[in-house]
């Protein structure tokens, strides 16, 4: 009875995903109707609302927050489209798949995919003017660098929320998925790009970048404040790893490479550095920061309401039923957590509800001890990207840019979205079979 109880709430979030309600509402409906058909009395079922509310919240709102006000910071400064300029230089128009793969990798730390993807469009349309190069050729490397740190990096909202799901530690999510994210990036970028040439887009339009408001800062402080985050989170862990607990480096480390600090800095940084040293009006650089933050509350509801999803299917004393699967199906938990989620990717379309969604169905195995919570993390990050379809507003924002065919659109963006899934759990799977 209970695995059909779940069962029919995951068809009911489906059901309204394609009804087009808001997955922030859905998620609450799901959730509240999972745990009272599970028999949880009202008491207790307002208990693990309120308890995955706060839990949830407690672990992300600040690095969500201050990751996206660090995005909207290089974006709105130039710094991002100088990062752009001054890679494609470097590499030359003979290596231009890997300038633009590079390009999307490094954007796409700091970023949000859609903008990203907004801000390298015209790139990606400059470059394929210039040398006549065909589009695909070039878009692919950006789409799958933008969609690859997306599912496996830190502070993007889908990996940080299963980070605080599953109680991994941050840094060997971001070290371990750098490692993953190379070899997916490059065969589901350059390599697929090549194979792709034949495909012709049906009309080229070219986006001509907004005229900058202001001078282009310089390329060293671009890249360093741009990717400081990560810098320091790597560092606290080989710090760990390799240091005395009682070493000045490692406390140092330690407390500046924790997420929320990590970025913190950053952003002061940030606002110093792109806003006050420019010559940016304190004002303009606050409603930068309150433009940053409410393009990230909508993100936010549905996360919690995740969170929620997850309390309640825990509180209902499912953990151990759902834990007990894996076991009895013999399927490895980190395949298990990749399924469940690749099957949620499919039917719902949002790759990061997906994640959240399948946080609850697997997280008591993290708990019980059956898998590595860090790649618990990748894995399901991986399963997140499987298959994207019609239901995906990435796949239409892919298809309108590029003016491409629904096949043509299938043949290239579901494919490449297909192997880094498929590439991720190959990485998860080594990765386990190593440490």
């Amino acid at each position: 009875m209970t695995i059909l109880i779940i069962v029919l709430a995951i068809a009911l979030q489906v059901f309204l995903s394609v009804k087009k309600i808001s997955p922030f509402l859905s998620l609450l409906i799901v959730a509240i109707a999972t745990g009272l058909c599970l028999g949880m009395p009202a008491a207790d079922l307002l208990k693990s609302i309120e308890k995955g509310v706060g839990s949830t919240l407690g672990g992300l709102a600040l690095i969500l927050c201050l990751g996206a006000i660090l995005g909207k910071i290089l974006e709105e400064s130039g710094a991002a489209e100088k990062i752009t300029i001054t890679l494609i230089n470097g590499f030359g128009l003979k290596k231009i798949q890997w300038a633009v793969m590079l390009t999307g990798f490094l954007i796409g730390i700091p970023l949000y995919y859609n903008a990203g993807f907004v801000i390298l469009v015209p790139l990606v349309f400059m470059l394929v003017r210039k040398t006549g190069l065909p589009l695909l050729y070039v878009a692919i490397p950006m789409a799958a660098a933008l969609s690859t740190t997306h599912c496996f990096l830190p502070p993007h909202p889908g990996p940080v929320v299963l980070v605080n799901a599953f109680g991994a530690d941050m840094g060997k999510v971001l070290v371990y998925g750098i490692i993953i994210a190379i070899p997916a990036v490059i065969v589901a970028g350059p390599i697929l790009g090549r194979f792709l040439k034949g495909i012709r887009s049906a009309e080229l339009i070219v986006v001509a970048p907004a005229p900058a408001t202001v001078a282009l800062p310089k390329a060293f402080p671009s890249f360093m404040i741009a990717l400081l985050p990560v810098l320091l989170i790597t560092l606290a862990v080989v710090c760990n790893a390799f240091l005395d607990q009682g070493h000045l480096l490692r406390q140092f480390f330690s407390f500046v490479g924790e997420p929320v600090i990590a970025l913190f800095v950053s952003v002061i940084l940030a606002i110093y550095y792109f806003g006050i040293r420019a010559g940016i009006q304190m004002d303009n650089i606050m409603k930068w920061v309150s433009d940053a933050i409410a393009g990230i509350a909508m993100i936010l509801l549905i996360i919690t309401a995740g969170g929620v999803f997850k309390q309640v299917l825990q509180d209902s004393g499912t953990g151990t039923y759902i834990a007990s699967f894996s076991s009895k199906w013999q399927m490895p938990p980190l395949v298990f957590g990749w399924i469940i989620t690749a099957l949620l990717r499919v039917m719902i379309g949002s790759a990061t509800v997906a994640g959240i969604t399948a946080a609850g169905i697997v997280s008591p195995l993290v708990v019980a001890g059956a898998a590595s919570p860090e790649l618990m993390v990748l894995a399901v990050g991986s399963g997140s990207v499987f298959g994207s379809h019609i239901n995906d507003s990435g796949f239409w924002m892919y298809k309108e840019f590029f003016k491409l065919t629904l096949k043509q659109t299938f043949l290239s963006w579901t494919v490449m979205e297909t192997l880094i899934s498929i590439i991720g759990l190959a990485g998860v799977l080594a990765l386990n079979a190593i440490l």
